[in-house]
């Protein structure tokens, strides 16, 4: 390993200090908001006003531009805040597990907006708001998933307790999210199968695109609401250091 090697890998282990990433996060939350509104209103557009009626579903399908983007970053987000929590328990750092802790409650939020949608959707599309169908289900284990996480973490004092606890869930209930992916080819489900795969798509152009703009807009929001809520929790957690009371003092 060469010197530059070597310097570049201790740089970037340095931000695995709170005092150091805080101040970083603080500078990333505004550009990646920024993006993401961007991106929202250039997906919405799309979706909305340039993409052509779905000659099956009528105009109920534009639904998907929302619905879809929050169920991939529902799935995407458990994964995120199971590796952080693993991290956590195996290497006990404390920013680990406090990115697992802020990657929650917007994972939740994901899967609601996903369930949600997918009710709004499923009503013109099935006749029924709700079917105890394997994806959607599973879907809603997902959502009790991340609530439970975040109830464990509040339910015990000791953060460092906490952060164990809930580790240990989010790695177990990890095993969900292959099963929300593969449930339509392992089950017949009512849920249609993916339109989007390695191989191509189905969808039109101008869908495909409008939709692919959201998933990156909601991409970007949720970096920047975790990267917002990890600075809080920062500040919960090391109010007894020092640095708190200087970044507070410097408006960082």
């Amino acid at each position: 390993m060469t010197t530059a090697t070597a310097a570049s890998e201790f740089n970037l282990f340095r931000f695995s200090a709170p005092h150091v990433f805080y101040p970083l996060a603080g500078r990333m939350i505004p550009w990646f908001a920024a993006i993401a509104a961007i991106l929202a209103a250039v997906g919405l557009y799309l979706g909305f006003f340039v993409a052509p009626t779905d000659a099956t579903q009528g105009e109920s399908y534009r639904i998907i531009f929302i619905h879809v983007p929050t169920a991939w970053m529902a799935m995407f987000l458990y994964l995120v805040m199971a590796f952080w929590a693993a991290v956590g328990l195996v290497f006990n750092t404390r920013l680990s597990s406090m990115m697992a802790s802020a990657v929650a409650p917007s994972g939740a939020l994901m899967a609601f907006i996903a369930l949600w949608t997918g009710a709004l959707w499923g009503r013109p599309t099935w006749g029924a708001y709700w079917v105890w169908d394997a994806r959607l289900t599973s879907t809603l284990i997902l959502l009790f998933l991340y609530l439970g996480f975040m109830a464990l973490q509040a339910a015990i004092d000791d953060p460092r307790r906490a952060d164990k606890a809930s580790a240990v869930l989010a790695l177990v209930g990890a095993v969900n999210v292959p099963i929300i992916y593969f449930s339509v080819k392992w089950w017949n489900t009512l849920h249609q199968g993916a339109s989007v795969k390695m191989t191509g798509t189905s969808m039109a152009t101008t869908m495909l695109a409008g939709m692919l703009v959201m998933v990156f807009a909601f991409w970007m929001y949720c970096i920047a609401a975790v990267l917002y809520r990890v600075r809080t929790i920062m500040l919960e957690r090391e109010r007894r250091n020092a640095w708190v009371g200087e970044a507070i003092a410097l408006g960082e």
